[in-house]
């Protein structure tokens, strides 16, 4: 049964990505890598604040935490899609945003999952 969970988890999350990236491609351009510092950033503080609250505080079921954590935040995040953009902005000699988008969704993607993890500590 986890492993259906799983992968509905997966399933929600893979569309959830594919939803913000269309839209940071309407109006952004499609050629921009925003809507994955924009998945990074959303998906490493819902990681950090999930994770924290289902340990510190959580009742919940494991079936129910590995399918939000997973499933759904693994479907959702997209480090290979940012790996993948890199190597395309570096191979289109593209340096400068390379580094700025690499470095923007680790250090952001790190102080978004810091503060999940303030923000469950918070509210419990």
């Amino acid at each position: 049964m986890v492993w259906l969970l799983v992968a509905l988890g997966g399933a929600i999350g893979s569309v959830l990505r594919y939803g913000v990236n269309r839209l940071a491609a309407q109006y952004l351009g499609a050629d921009t890598v925003a809507g994955t510092l924009a998945v990074n950033v959303a998906g490493s503080f819902a990681l950090g604040f999930l994770a924290t609250a289902f340990i510190e505080r959580s009742g919940l079921p494991t079936e129910l935490r590995v399918m939000a954590t997973v499933g759904l935040l693994g479907g959702f995040t997209t480090f290979s899609t940012l790996a993948y953009d890199g190597v395309r902005l570096l191979s289109g000699g593209e340096y400068w945003r390379a580094g700025v988008s690499l470095a923007a969704n680790l250090v952001i993607g790190l102080a978004a999952a810091w503060l999940g993890v303030l923000t469950a500590r918070a509210a419990v």
